[in-house]
């Protein structure tokens, strides 16, 4: 039996009958390579890679570690000793991109004005939605996992989050009351975020006329707002 050396080279004999391996005579047994393991933190990073291309895929219950496993060529258990299954994996992949997403919205706004904000707002979601397409399909589907995290929802409390504090000091200056300013920043993120679900499965207009529109829709929808809105219907509740 032969063994591989360090540096991939077969060592062993060589064919019968006077035959070397100086190409003299005789077939020379070719050259075996060795397998490159990955480190731990490789095959996590390969694992979930994989991973998040499925789930954009076929989604959460469409997948399998089986399936998982076959592409990264290893075997199930190896998936089930990084993630402990694949609820975990996709628990990781869902965090990942929602902190990409966040932190997107969070650095984009820089503005001083109220109206570039609301631009830089949605052009942070359009990139992310035109940059990391699987990663939103991932994120707009509904996730078996925790119910405090990773679904499409709390996305869009979290961002809403971002754009509250904003919108209670616009509110505050044009005497309106900032305790609503949590429900409208629902409302205005929202918008951006399922127009955007639309948006990528058509891909028209181009990204900053979109982006355009919806501030337009936002911005003279808070120009004209009501201090007392009242309901126009009989109804009251």
């Amino acid at each position: 039996m032969e063994d591989v050396a360090s540096d991939g080279r077969t060592n062993g004999t060589v064919g019968t009958g006077g035959s070397g391996g100086d190409g003299s005579g005789g077939a020379v047994k070719p050259r075996r390579t060795r397998r490159v393991r990955m480190t731990g933190a490789e095959r996590r990073e390969q694992l979930l890679d994989i991973g998040r291309t499925l789930f954009a895929e076929k989604g959460f219950e469409g997948t399998s570690v089986e399936e998982i496993a076959a592409k990264a060529g290893v075997s199930k258990p190896v998936v089930y000793e990084h993630f402990g299954g694949k609820e975990g994996l996709y628990a990781v992949v869902v965090d990942r991109e929602m902190r990409q997403l966040l932190d997107g919205v969070t650095g984009a706004l820089t503005a001083g004005h109220p109206r570039e904000l609301l631009e830089q707002a949605a052009f942070a979601l359009l990139d992310y939605i035109e940059n990391y397409t699987d990663g939103f399909r991932i994120l707009v589907r509904d996730s078996p996992v925790a119910q405090s995290t990773g679904t499409f929802a709390s996305l869009i409390s979290d961002i809403a989050t971002q754009v509250e504090d904003i919108l209670g000091l616009e509110f505050k200056a044009r005497g309106f009351d900032p305790k609503l300013a949590p429900l409208y920043a629902q409302a205005l993120v929202g918008s951006v975020a399922l127009t955007g679900q639309w948006w990528l499965d058509v891909r028209k207009p181009e990204k900053a006329e979109v982006a355009a529109h919806l501030v337009n829709l936002a911005w003279h929808g808070l120009d004209g707002l009501e201090q007392k809105p009242r309901l126009m219907g009989h109804r009251k509740s």
